[in-house]
């Protein structure tokens, strides 16, 4: 197994390790000026995002030590790439002063996502220290959803008449350095609405004289403001397109969608949805603290720790019933819950992942959910049929003391396993849905949730098969 995970090290994650360990000798050192020394000579030596990545698996108080001993260009990328815990953890220890000095050398969208982390009333504070317009924009920005269009565009780029001549075009975007979106050149008409664009090779392979509008391609994907990140990131990956124009009701161009950040929102959605797989919503960070994971983690194993209460009960209910249920069944209940709780994960876990990556519409989900319902039963079946066959084979052949036919006892688990395995296909296949519809995030249906619900439900209708067919088929 370490063999496999040496193996899997990317050269980003080995870079994080080498940091990690210098750093960590750094802030062992005996003297406090031999230790700020090195601090400095490693800030000087490695990439502030390098350095972002590495502050994330070290204590709040040494990622202090290390944004303090970096550039002033260095502090703001640290601030942009640092983790929310490690980033709030700095700005609790700087003055406003300080604070505004980065902000005014970031972008609107990259500084409203470094002031989340301070509360409402420090970050008004702040606003006024920003001149009125760039403060207008950030104030209004935070009051959106973080998890709109309108969050994930940048609202510096260079949109044109359809008459500016490509040398002018150049000539402006020497003149404005600072903004960074030149992939496509944006093109609107004499209402100020978007009409088209220029992509940026255009501009290089064209003579200085001709007008865009020679060049210009039409505008065929565009999103409003109020877009969910998951259809940005489904129009941008679908049609590979690197900046995403956000356009008002007037088909204004109001903001662009950078792909980086779009690669970012599609990182965010897969670590909340594989969190939620899990049963938490923790930060993976090395070094956080461990009543956050508790607290984040508790809820969920509550579920599964009630679940097992009932599924106890029911154990104890069943027994009680002196001869409708066989000693025998006991055994194999954990076979049965295993078994129809991995198959009722697998089928939620597709539909999740299709939910998730946008490949499922409302009328291919149907076909989806029938896929999967008839998977799930033949599986049920075959291992079903499969389970009794081994288990009859093994009875006869190994010594028992259980004084029931092996036909029998392989028939009624044979036939618990399959009606065990359809009922977790029918809560893997449906769970999903149901959360969706209720407005809850689908992910969650595919942890504890629903194998603390398969558990029992699964396990209730082995008892119910087993004890039939020993009353009604065998006379037991």
């Amino acid at each position: 197994m370490s063999d496999l995970l040496i193996e899997k090290d990317t050269k980003a994650s080995t870079v994080d390790d080498i940091l990690k360990e210098k750093l960590e000798r750094a802030l062992h050192q005996l003297t406090y000026e031999v230790q700020v020394h090195e601090m400095a000579k490693i800030a000087s030596e490695h990439n502030a995002i390098d350095l972002a990545y590495a502050a994330s698996r070290m204590p709040l108080a040494a990622s202090l030590v290390l944004f303090e001993n970096l550039s002033v260009s260095g502090k703001a990328t640290f601030l942009i790439t640092a983790q929310s815990t490690v980033n709030a953890h700095i700005l609790r220890h700087l003055d406003d002063e300080a604070i505004i000095g980065f902000v005014k050398k970031m972008p609107t969208d990259e500084a409203v996502w470094v002031l989340d982390n301070v509360s409402d009333r420090k970050f008004r504070r702040l606003l006024k220290l920003l001149d009125q317009k760039k403060a207008q924009k950030m104030l209004d920005l935070r009051s959106k959803d973080c998890h709109t269009a309108q969050r994930m565009m940048v609202n510096d780029f260079f949109v044109f008449s359809s008459e500016t001549t490509i040398g002018e075009v150049s000539e402006f975007i020497r003149e404005h350095p600072h903004i960074e979106m030149t992939r496509r050149i944006f093109v609107e008409n004499d209402k100020g609405q978007l009409q088209g664009y220029v992509p940026d090779r255009n501009l290089i392979v064209n003579p200085p004289t001709l007008p865009l509008k020679q060049v210009m391609r039409s505008i065929s994907h565009s999103v409003g403001p109020e877009a969910q990140r998951e259809e940005v990131v489904d129009v941008v990956e679908r049609y590979k397109i690197p900046a995403l124009p956000v356009i008002d009701n007037d088909n204004k161009l109001m903001g662009v969608i950078c792909y980086e950040d779009v690669v970012e929102a599609l990182e965010d959605i897969a670590d909340e949805t594989i969190a939620h797989m899990g049963g938490t919503n923790e930060s993976i960070g090395e070094y956080e603290p461990i009543w956050r994971k508790l607290i984040a983690r508790a809820p969920w194993l509550l579920v599964t720790l009630i679940a097992g209460l009932v599924n106890a009960f029911s154990m104890a209910l069943f027994n009680s019933q002196e001869g409708l249920l066989l000693a025998f069944v006991f055994f194999f209940v954990p076979l049965i819950t295993g078994m129809s709780g991995n198959i009722g994960i697998q089928c939620s876990t597709v539909l999740v992942r299709g939910m998730a990556t946008g490949l499922l519409s409302n009328k291919s989900s149907r076909e989806a959910v029938k896929h999967e319902l008839l998977i799930g039963c033949f599986m049920g079946l075959f291992f079903g049929l499969l389970t009794g066959i081994l288990v009859f084979f093994l009875d006869i052949s190994a010594p028992s003391y259980i004084a029931v036919n092996p036909l029998i006892i392989g028939v009624i688990v044979s036939a618990g396993l399959m009606g065990a395995c359809i009922v977790g296909t029918l809560l893997g296949v449906f769970s999903p849905l149901f959360f969706l519809k209720m407005g809850i995030d689908p992910a969650i249906a595919s942890g504890p949730i629903i194998t603390a619900f398969n558990d029992f439900f699964s396990m209730m209708i082995y008892f119910v098969i087993a004890w039939g067919l020993g009353s009604l088929l065998f006379g037991l």
